[in-house]
């Protein structure tokens, strides 16, 4: 099953994915459908794939923690040592945007080192706390695609991470939840990233250092994880940074995200007004 949040009439809805139509359902997004436990084979109006208005996946998440250096590949890109746990992070809410949305990029004279970052991305279907491995598993609804641009001068003027990876409207998270009856624990799957239709990123997720299963589990003896939640599980090797000299996006650049299986963010950026 494949769900998405689409705008409509001046608000957002749940819905599924029949063949090429979106079925309405009775909530407001997945987030909130995911909580109420809102019946998702329910009948209702339909509205077209190719003509609806994709807003973020989970439009209020109590929680978007993210993974950092959690690819092989990207690690030895990097220069780095295997972490010996997850390393995390935070966004807030107000970064989502749309599968479709522009990104917004910050004013040059704030930034202009704004990186791509294509990631899977877990969302929670269930409460856990001290989850073990099996629980861990139940309480994943399923797996979207995210990527977590970038502001990397921002990222690296402290040692903490949160300044380049929270700017507003930066961050495409959809089109849609695929469930794990479909997906399982997510690994296998194709993952890349292309910039102005150039290959960039094309990697798997077997190359998660730390896979979904294992950061559901680890992060549940920190906080309780709740319907909604957002995970983001890390990046693979060729980002602009790792690269000589480094490359950047800017006004105009394509992003396109996409992983096998469950589909593909392609946002254009832009410069405010």
């Amino acid at each position: 099953m494949e769900l998405r949040t689409i705008r409509i009439d001046g608000t957002t809805r749940a819905a599924r994915v029949e063949g090429d139509q979106l079925v309405l359902l009775d909530a407001s997004d997945v987030g909130a459908l995911l909580r109420s436990g809102a019946d998702r084979n329910a009948d209702g109006a339909t509205v077209e794939i190719a003509t609806a208005d994709h807003a973020p996946l989970v439009t209020h998440p109590d929680k978007i923690v993210c993974v950092g250096v959690n690819y092989a590949d990207h690690i030895a890109e990097m220069g780095r040592d295997v972490p010996p746990a997850p390393t995390y992070f935070a966004k807030f809410r107000q970064a989502l945007i749309g599968a479709r949305d522009d990104i917004m990029l910050p004013v040059p004279t704030v930034s202009t080192s704004i990186d791509w970052e294509g990631e899977l991305a877990i969302v929670i279907g269930a409460e856990a706390r001290h989850a073990s491995a099996s629980e861990a598993q139940a309480c994943i609804a399923g797996f979207t695609v995210l990527n977590d641009v970038s502001v990397r001068d921002y990222q690296r003027r402290t040692t903490q991470f949160l300044a380049g990876k929270t700017f507003e409207g930066m961050t495409p998270l959809g089109p849609g939840l695929v469930t794990v009856e479909e997906l399982g624990d997510g690994s296998g799957l194709e993952i890349t990233t292309e910039v102005d239709g150039v290959v960039k990123q094309s990697s798997n997720t077997s190359q998660l250092v730390f896979g979904a299963i294992d950061i559901v589990q680890d992060l549940s003896t920190i906080i309780t994880l709740e319907p909604g939640d957002v995970i983001a599980t890390g990046t693979p090797g060729g980002v602009g940074a790792a690269r000589t000299p480094p490359e950047w996006m800017s006004n105009g650049t394509l992003l396109r995200t996409t992983i096998a299986g469950i589909g593909e963010c392609t946002n254009t950026c832009r410069l405010p007004g």
